[in-house]
């Protein structure tokens, strides 16, 4: 384990920012251990508070109460500890079981994991290695008078309590919040699709947190990837700029959007009328290595009216096309809004089930090129456990226990420790094993997903768990801030005004309109 406070009051989360200005936008009383309120990455809709997640969070704080006088401590204290994130997930459990009569998934802890902190810290705690494939942050120049602008707007982090909301982006806190104040040990840096100068997070940027995190935490613990968009210029304008970047920088896999950051277009070029740029970027990546690709299928918004080309339905023809490129498909292919179950025919063009759609029609399966990452996904559906049984047991089925990568899409909601600790926590009951033939999500399911098969993937030896920059108090501080826009009318209005994630435009007839 990584902390030793007797009563777990800085067993978990929380720390006051040291080296950063704060105002009082954000109080820290108010905040809890586990976040269920909606939230957005800005790449979807945050949707209305579900009755259970606000009835969790009216009973955590009464019984929060109760337990805080019992201990001696305040309620804020204690809502930071490892237990008070045992008590609000075991009030989430009984809450969703009374609401539903059953649920395929269970947060089942001892009932003394909310009192006391040894016995929380066994489920929620650990020291296992945790790799995050997911992991952006926005370089802005602090040293320039400025505004957020129309990326600060689309994540207005100004919610953190700096008092110049674009720090809270900036790279400090991205290394505070993940490798300090999470039990997070190593990260991949994820583009975000902007293309040219604009860009807040170019390779460059990138490479200053390589730089950081090695000073900090020794070397090995941060990889990079390499942006391309295939549907802008031609293909060996694309070849050339990939080449530069490979020599010019240790990329470990390659990113692209098919839906936002230039004309739409797919994988597998299966679709006339739109930009024929896949077949060709997957020449490419073929040629110049490393053979990874990270693709944003799911979480459509930021496509605008393109947004239906974040499908992932060319997924498995490209995989079974390309079966020497490795495919992580960022999302999973999850959709806000759309109710996870099993998989059903009727079902099989929605949310994660369109991935298994498009694997299985290509004849891929376990031990496949294909990845699945849970970045936003599981934040999305942890606060239902029978979505969240769903979801994981999906892909599990489907894909194997040596397929499924972590990711947290960090830094938009802050500090992922308590997806971390519901993950931990969090099983998918008999009855649904049973049922849907679903794996058990045991402890070595866990750990494959939480770090051993991106570990596998990209071919590294896991460096020591833990950052040596967190000394003993610094190890024990897990940050449970939340950032984001939390109301569907935050995200409508700023991504009504000039976006620069969409260059073109399409009326295909097959592609949604931005509602």
């Amino acid at each position: 384990m990584r902390t030793s406070d007797p009563k777990g009051g800085a067993g978990y989360p929380g720390a006051e920012r040291g080296s950063h200005v704060m105002d009082d936008r954000h109080d820290p009383d108010a905040e809890l251990p586990i976040k269920l309120e909606p939230c957005s990455n800005g790449e979807f809709l945050p949707l209305p508070i579900t009755p259970v997640a606000a009835e969790t969070i009216r009973r955590t704080r009464d019984e929060a109460d109760r337990q805080a006088r019992r201990l001696g401590l305040s309620r804020r204290t204690f809502l930071r500890s490892v237990a008070g994130a045992a008590l609000m997930l075991t009030v989430l459990d009984r809450t969703a079981r009374e609401a539903h009569g059953a649920t395929g998934g269970r947060y089942n802890l001892p009932v003394d994991a909310a009192s006391d902190a040894d016995v929380a810290r066994s489920f929620l705690g650990g020291d296992e290695f945790i790799f995050d494939v997911q992991v952006h942050y926005l370089n802005f120049d602090l040293a320039q008078p400025g505004e957020l602008g129309v990326l600060g707007n689309l994540f207005p982090q100004k919610n953190c309590g700096e008092t110049d909301p674009r720090a809270c982006f900036a790279v400090d806190h991205l290394v505070e919040e993940m490798l300090l104040k999470s039990d997070t040990d190593m990260l991949v840096m994820s583009s975000i699709p902007i293309p040219g100068d604009a860009n807040p997070l170019s390779i460059e940027d990138m490479e200053t947190v390589k730089r950081l995190v090695t000073e900090l935490c020794g070397r090995g613990r941060v990889l990079t990837q390499g942006q391309t968009f295939p549907s802008i210029g031609t293909a060996a304008e694309q070849l050339e700029a990939m080449r530069l970047l490979r020599e010019e920088h240790k990329i470990a896999a390659w990113k692209v959007y098919t839906h936002a950051g230039g004309p739409p277009w797919w994988l597998d070029d299966h679709e006339a009328g739109v930009s024929q740029s896949g077949v060709a970027f997957l020449e490419n990546v073929r040629e110049l290595g490393p053979k990874i690709v990270a693709v944003h299928k799911g979480f459509g918004l930021v496509g605008g009216p393109n947004r239906g080309y974040a499908d992932p339905i060319d997924i498995g023809p490209a995989a079974e096309a390309n079966p020497d490129i490795k495919f992580v498909v960022y999302h999973s292919g999850y959709e806000p809004g759309e109710t996870e179950g099993p998989y059903t025919p009727e079902t099989a063009t929605q949310g994660v089930n369109r991935l298994i759609t498009s694997a299985r029609t290509a004849g891929i399966g376990k031990d496949g090129n294909i990845y699945p990452e849970l970045g936003s996904t599981w934040r999305s559906v942890m606060g239902d456990p029978t979505q969240a049984a769903h979801v994981l047991g999906k892909l599990l089925a489907e894909f194997g226990a040596d397929r499924i990568v972590w990711g947290t899409d960090s830094i938009w909601y802050g500090s992922p420790q308590d997806q971390i600790a519901a993950f931990r926590a969090f099983q998918i009951t008999p009855e649904f094993q049973e049922r849907f033939g679903y794996p058990a999500l045991t402890d070595d399911v866990k750990q494959q997903i939480l770090s051993a098969n991106a570990a596998a993937l990209f071919g590294i030896a896991p460096p020591p768990a833990g950052c040596p920059a967190a000394n003993d108090d610094g190890a024990g501080l897990r940050s449970n801030r939340t950032y984001g826009p939390v109301a569907r009318r935050d995200v409508e209005a700023t991504f009504t005004r000039e976006h620069p994630w969409t260059v073109e435009r399409t009326a295909n007839p097959r592609v949604s309109t931005y509602p």
